[in-house]
C-alpha cells in the first residue's frame, strides 16, 4: 500500500497558501473572527449602507460641451439624476468628446503605440469625488443613451476633501471589462460586480471606450453604495481560486500601488542558471524582435532570468517606443528615475495621464528629459496636471527633434508657458484642446512653427481674436492638413477666408459649435471652393448650413468621407442625395435634429446607400 504522507503533504501546502492568501487580504480582527467567517455563509451586518451621489467632478479627460456652459458636460455627473429613466439625447447629460471608429479614419488620426497591454483600451476617463469615504459595495452607472462604453471603475486611497494628502495614493481596480456592444440606445442601471478592497473611499473613476458605439455615450448620474466600516467576507467569497494563485505570487513579490511596478524596474539580480538554453544560437536581432511583443512590465521580470535577457531586456533599442499610460496609476518619479538608463535613445513616449496628485514633481520629470530628451520626437502628455510652466521649458530645451506635443486637457498650465512652445521650430502637431493658451502665445507658435500640419485648438476659451488667428495660419502655416476649431466663438467669414486661402491641403476642419459662422456670407461656399482635399467637415450645430453648401461640396470635395451637419434646418433630401452620389468615399454623415431629415428619409437613403452611416439622433 502507497504511503498517504505525499498526498497530506499536498493537502497541507494547499491549505498554507489559503491560509497566507487569506492573511495578506485580512486585518487580525478578521483572522480571529475566523469560526465566524466559517460559520456563515453571507457578510455579517456590521453597519447600514450609506447611499451617495456624486459630490463633485473632479477631473475628466474631455466632453462634448463648452467649458462655460452645463450642457453636454462632464460637470452633469455631480448630483441626482437630471435624466434617468428616460432615454434619448439630452443636454443635462455627461458625454464625451467621441465616440466610434471615425476618428481612427482620419487625417489627424495618431499611429498606435506597440506594447499597449490588451487588458488597457480606456479612452476617456471622469473622476468623481463623494460626501463619505465607505468601503464600496456597489456602483450604480446611469446610462441615459448608447450605454455600454464603460470598461474600468477604479477607487482610491486619497481623499479629496483631506487636509492632510497622503503619502501614498493607491489606486485600485473595482470592475473591468474589455469594451462589449450593447443592442438599443435606451437607458439602463449599469451594476458591475465589483470587488472588495482594503481602504475606505471617496474618489472614484470611471474609464471608457466608446469605439462599438453607435454614437455619443450620455451619463446622468452614478451612485456609490458602501459601509463605514470594512465588511467581513463569507467564506464562499474568501475562497482561493486556483487560476489566481500565479497572479498573487506576483503581487507578493511585487507589492501592489506604485511599489509594484517600480521594484520591476529597479530590480537587476537574476538567477545563476547553467546556461541561457537555446537563446545564445539567436541571433541578437531576432531576438530583440521576440522581445518587443512583451508588455514592459513582462520585460522587467523577463530579465530577471538569466543574463542574456537581462541584457536584452535592458537594451535602449526596446524602449524607442514607451508608453506608460496603461500603469498610470503607478508611474511616479521613481519609476522614471529606474527608466532613465533605458530611454536614452527613446523617440516616443507617453505619459498621459500620469503623475497626478504629487505622483511626478516638476524635478522628476524634468530629471528625466535631461537624460532621454535628445531623440524625442513624439511626446503625449495629455491630462497631465503636474505640468507648469518649468516643465514646458524644459521639454523645449532638451527635445531639440520634438515633432508631436499633446498637452490636451492640461488645464494646469498657466498660459503664459506655451510662449515655450515657439521655440520648436520642428513641430508637425500640436494638440492644445481645453488648456489656457492665449493669442499672444498662439501667435508666436504659429509665427515660428511653420511645419505644422495638425493643430486641435478646441475648447480653447483664452483665444480672444481667432480671426486674427486664423490669418496668421494662412500666412504661416501653409502645410496644414487638419484644424481643429471646435466651440471657437468668434471665428467670422473673415477668418475662414483666410485660413482657405492660405492652408489649401487642409483634408480636415472642425468647426462644430462656431456660432459667428452663417453661410449668408458665402463662407462654406468658399470652403468648399477652395479646399478640394477635405476628406472631413464638422458644422456641427450651425443652423444656417443650407443646400447650396451641401451642393457645393458635392461638385468640389469629392473626396469628402465625414460630414457633420447636425442641427441644421435649411437642408433638403434632394441636396444630400446629391452629396451621396457624388462622394463615392462618404462613409459618416449626421443629420440629428436637422429638421427636413425625418426618420424616413434616412431609411430611404441608407437602402440607397449602404456604406454611408447616416446618423439621425433623436429625444424623447
Amino acid at each position: 500500500m502507497p504511503p498517504v504522507f505525499p498526498m497530506l503533504t499536498v493537502l497541507s501546502m494547499f491549505y498554507y497558501m489559503c491560509l497566507r492568501r487569506r492573511a495578506r487580504t485580512a486585518t487580525r480582527g478578521e483572522m480571529n473572527s475566523r469560526r465566524a467567517i466559517e460559520s456563515s455563509t453571507r457578510a455579517l451586518p456590521i453597519n447600514v449602507e450609506i447611499v451617495q451621489y456624486a459630490k463633485e467632478v473632479l477631473d475628466f479627460s474631455s466632453h462634448y460641451g463648452s467649458e462655460n456652459s452645463m450642457s453636454y458636460t462632464m460637470w452633469n455627473l455631480a448630483g441626482i439624476p437630471n435624466v434617468y429613466p428616460s432615454s434619448g439625447d439630452f443636454t443635462q447629460t455627461a458625454v464625451f468628446r467621441t465616440y466610434g471608429t471615425w476618428w481612427d479614419h482620419c487625417p489627424s488620426a495618431r499611429l498606435p503605440f506597440k506594447r499597449t497591454p490588451t487588458t488597457f483600451c480606456s479612452q476617456d476617463y471622469v473622476e468623481l469625488a463623494f460626501e463619505e469615504p465607505v468601503y464600496p459595495t456597489a456602483v450604480h452607472v446611469l446610462e441615459t443613451y448608447h450605454p455600454g462604453a464603460v470598461v474600468r471603475i477604479l477607487a482610491c486611497s486619497a481623499n479629496p476633501y483631506s487636509q492632510n494628502p497622503p503619502a501614498e495614493v493607491r489606486w485600485e481596480v473595482l470592475w473591468s471589462e474589455a469594451p462589449t456592444k450593447v443592442n438599443g440606445p435606451q437607458a439602463r442601471q449599469f451594476t458591475p460586480s465589483i470587488k472588495q478592497i482594503n481602504f475606505p473611499t471617496n474618489l472614484i473613476r470611471l474609464e471608457v471606450n466608446s469605439s462599438l458605439l453607435d454614437y455619443y455615450t450620455e451619463l446622468d448620474a452614478v451612485v456609490l453604495h458602501g459601509v463605514k466600516e470594512r465588511p467581513v467576507l463569507s467564506l464562499k467569497a474568501s475562497m482561493i481560486d486556483m487560476n489566481d494563485i500565479d497572479e498573487d505570487e506576483d503581487e507578493e513579490k511585487y507589492g501592489c500601488g506604485m511599489d509594484a511596478l517600480n521594484k520591476q524596474f529597479s530590480i537587476v539580480a537574476f538567477r545563476e542558471w547553467p546556461s541561457n538554453g537555446y537563446f545564445d544560437k539567436l541571433p541578437y536581432e531576432l531576438i530583440q524582435l521576440i522581445l518587443s511583443h512583451l508588455t514592459v512590465p513582462d520585460l522587467c521580470r523577463l530579465a530577471q532570468t538569466c543574463k542574456l535577457l537581462y541584457q536584452h531586456c535592458c537594451d535602449p533599442l526596446q524602449y524607442i517606443h514607451l508608453s506608460l499610460q496603461p500603469y498610470w496609476a503607478r508611474i511616479n518619479d521613481t519609476s522614471l528615475e529606474h527608466l532613465q538608463s533605458r530611454c536614452t535613445l527613446i523617440q516616443w513616449l507617453n505619459l498621459s495621464w500620469t503623475g497626478n496628485r504629487g505622483a511626478i514633481s516638476v524635478s522628476g520629470f524634468s530629471r528625466f528629459l535631461k537624460v532621454c530628451g535628445s531623440e524625442l520626437v513624439r511626446l503625449e502628455l495629455s491630462c497631465g496636471h503636474f505640468l507648469n510652466e518649468t516643465c514646458l521649458e524644459v521639454i523645449t530645451e532638451m527635445c531639440p527633434n520634438l515633432q508631436e506635443l499633446n498637452l490636451s486637457s492640461c488645464d494646469k498650465i498657466p498660459p503664459q508657458a506655451f510662449n515655450h512652445i515657439a521655440k520648436v521650430g520642428s513641430l508637425k502637431r500640436l494638440i492644445l484642446y481645453r488648456t489656457k493658451v492665449e493669442q499672444t502665445a498662439l501667435l508666436s507658435i504659429l509665427n515660428f512653427c511653420s511645419e505644422l500640419q495638425h493643430l486641435s485648438l478646441g475648447s480653447c476659451v483664452m483665444i480672444e481674436d481667432y480671426d486674427l488667428i486664423a490669418s496668421m495660419m494662412g500666412a504661416k502655416c501653409k502645410k496644414l492638413r487638419s484644424l481643429d476649431l471646435w466651440r471657437c466663438k468668434n471665428i467670422t467669414e473673415n477668418g475662414i477666408a483666410e485660413l482657405a486661402s492660405g492652408c489649401q491641403l487642409l483634408e480636415e476642419l472642425d468647426l462644430g459649435w462656431c456660432p459667428t459662422l452663417q453661410s449668408s456670407t458665402g463662407c462654406f461656399t468658399n470652403l468648399a471652393r477652395k479646399l478640394p482635399n477635405l476628406q472631413k467637415l464638422f458644422l456641427t450645430a450651425n443652423r444656417s448650413v443650407c443646400d447650396t453648401d451641401i451642393e457645393e461640396l458635392a461638385a468640389n470635395c469629392t473626396h469628402l468621407r465625414q460630414l457633420d451637419i447636425l442641427g441644421t434646418r435649411m437642408v433638403s433630401p434632394a441636396s444630400l442625395r446629391k452629396l451621396l452620389e457624388s462622394c463615392k468615399d462618404l462613409s459618416l454623415l449626421d443629420v440629428s435634429f436637422c429638421s427636413q431629415i425625418d426618420n424616413r428619409v434616412v431609411l430611404e437613403l441608407n437602402a440607397s446607400f449602404p456604406n454611408v452611416f447616416i446618423k439621425k439622433s433623436f429625444t424623447q
